[in-house]
């Protein structure tokens, strides 16, 4: 055992340890109070995830803002398994982006619809005259043909042309990646 002499008294080391604390300020400062008419800095927030903000595209009526019960989404285990084949949304003026080449897409097959031509290989001939390279289209039932377009580095385009109608959507691929915008397989 170490034997500490003083000199000045028996209280003499706990006098200078709480000297010691005075003189650094150790538990003196609040967060947000000020000394001496100095404010002190409140620690800066972490900023928040960015995601651009999406507006009204051209031609478009605003967007409802979603409730909890339209974003309610299937069980967490569901999404656990097969999250990795949820399309990634756009947002901002990809999302307008993506809204106006579906608008493109389905102007373009309506002829094709109204003449009831649901060759796929007719509807691929159109979508790579749009200039679109990387198209897949492929039998969807006897009166529709499916499409999935891979129209850049994160803008894929899918969708079908019916005996009805001609519908589309747009989106930046899936959260594990895919080549030419193709939905994953498997699970996990």
């Amino acid at each position: 055992m170490t034997m500490i002499k003083t000199t000045g008294g028996r209280f003499a080391l706990p006098a200078l340890v709480g000297l010691a604390l005075l003189i650094t300020g150790c538990g003196t400062k609040h967060v947000g109070s000020t000394t001496a008419g100095t404010a002190v800095e409140s620690p800066a927030k972490p900023p928040a995830p960015t995601v651009p903000a999406d507006f009204p595209c051209p031609g478009e009526s605003p967007r409802p803002t979603p409730t909890a019960a339209t974003t309610s989404g299937p069980p967490d285990k569901w999404t656990e398994n097969n999250g990795f084949k949820i399309p990634i949304p756009l947002h901002g003026q990809a999302r307008c982006d993506g809204l106006a080449a579906v608008k493109k897409i389905q102007d373009a097959l309506e002829p094709q619809r109204k003449r009831g031509d649901f060759a796929p290989e007719t509807a691929r001939t159109t979508l790579t005259g749009l200039g679109y390279a990387k198209v897949r289209t492929y039998q969807n039932g006897p009166t529709g043909v499916g499409f999935l377009i891979a129209a850049g580095p994160s803008l894929c385009l899918e969708g079908t042309m019916g005996a009805a109608t001609t519908s589309g959507e747009a989106f930046a691929g899936y959260p594990e990646g895919s080549i030419d915008c193709e939905r994953p397989r498997g699970g996990h």
